[in-house]
């Protein structure tokens, strides 16, 4: 009876150790990062001339990229993020004497509202609204993970951009097969004010079909299909298809892009046809992040499919290490030959060199 009565009472006290649960915590936080991105570039294609008619190479040192990021939450299911962004000022009248200078302007600025509490297996599943991050460009540049030497090729081409003012909705498949993010935007990016009644609907569907291969070298495929569906004014188009077939491992990643764009601004200018893809790879020598890396590019654009004069295609290849990792801070030294030719046309060839520095806190 005494070991019965003992065990009765283990039973009886350690029922409430199993059944307790961790409250969330609804503590209010704010972080401060900062991301910067340098350069050197050296210019040896098209040469200019100079103040006094001399032929030279321009070259220059030069920020891009200078984001102070606040980030943090009101409770677990309300998060925010504040992004000032740095580019360079075109400004005319009165105020011309801030022209080509630095300017600080609102990139990014939503409140996010967790759903995960109610969405069970479905994990990540969020709503965006403010200046937030659209769904395609983001996402790729933190696969890419060398915005700092430029940007990827459906933003290059200027057919789309990384933030707009909206509303956007997100969330991951179970099981890590895939994610869905779709959102109603201004559609005329973060830099500028809504210029009509229009608004841009932004759709992108990722599946990884093997996410749960018994081999692990297959988990790394991905496919993407992106849409981008909105109008300069009524009935003239403004949309964006995009294919993207991704695979991720240990020593690559690699990926190819395919995009296809309409643009009409009126009713009286002919549709445009643009079309062309771009394939890049990231051969990992060590480990990802961590150790040297090779930068490996190639972009084909026909921004008037009807017009073969206005193709052009760019080549990008270069090395970089990536600093071993100091607590949360990233960082990468990347050494670097861009290539953009024209060869439709007689517009001359463009080459450029040069050092480009990330930090990411």
């Amino acid at each position: 009876m005494k070991v019965c009565f003992a065990t009765l009472l283990c039973f009886a006290f350690a029922i409430p150790a199993f059944s307790q649960v961790t409250p969330p915590n609804d503590t209010p936080s704010l972080k401060v990062g900062i991301v910067f991105f340098g350069n050197y570039t050296y210019t040896s294609s098209p040469k200019v001339e100079d103040a006094n008619g001399k032929t030279v190479s321009p070259n220059s040192f030069d920020v891009t990229r200078a984001y102070l990021n606040f980030t943090g939450n009101v409770n677990h299911r309300i998060e925010y993020r504040i992004t000032p962004d740095i580019a360079r000022g075109t400004v005319i009248g009165a105020t011309a004497t801030l022209n080509n200078s630095l300017l600080y302007r609102i990139k990014y600025a939503y409140m996010q509202f967790d759903l995960d509490d109610w969405t069970s297996d479905w994990k990540q599943t969020w709503v965006r609204i403010g200046a937030n991050p659209t769904p395609l460009v983001n996402w790729e540049e933190d696969v890419y993970r060398y915005r700092f030497q430029g940007t990827i090729f459906e933003e290059r081409t200027g057919r789309l951009v990384s933030s707009d003012f909206g509303l956007s909705f997100h969330t991951s498949f179970p099981k890590d097969y895939g994610e869905i993010h779709t959102g109603v935007y201004n559609g005329e990016g973060y830099g500028n004010a809504e210029a009509n009644s229009r608004k841009a609907i932004q759709t992108r569907v990722t599946v990884r079909p093997l996410a749960t291969s018994p081999i692990m070298d297959a988990r790394g495929l991905r496919f993407t299909g992106f849409y981008d569906w909105d109008h300069y004014v009524e009935k003239d188009e403004r949309k964006r298809l995009v294919f993207q077939g991704l695979y991720e491992h240990p020593h690559l990643t690699a990926a190819v892009d395919w995009m296809d764009a309409h643009d009409q601004t009126n009713t009286t200018s002919p549709n445009i046809h643009g079309r062309g893809y771009s394939i890049w790879a990231t051969p990992i020598f060590k480990e990802k992040s961590s150790g040297p890396e090779l930068l490996l590019r190639w972009d084909h654009w026909m921004p008037d499919h009807s017009n073969e004069a206005a193709k052009q295609n760019t080549v990008i290849f270069g090395a970089a290490y990536w600093f071993p990792h100091q607590g949360a801070v990233t960082a990468s030294l990347l050494a670097d030959e861009e290539i953009v030719k024209f060869p439709g046309s007689g517009t001359s060839t463009q080459r450029r060199t040069a050092i480009h520095l990330l930090i990411n806190y």
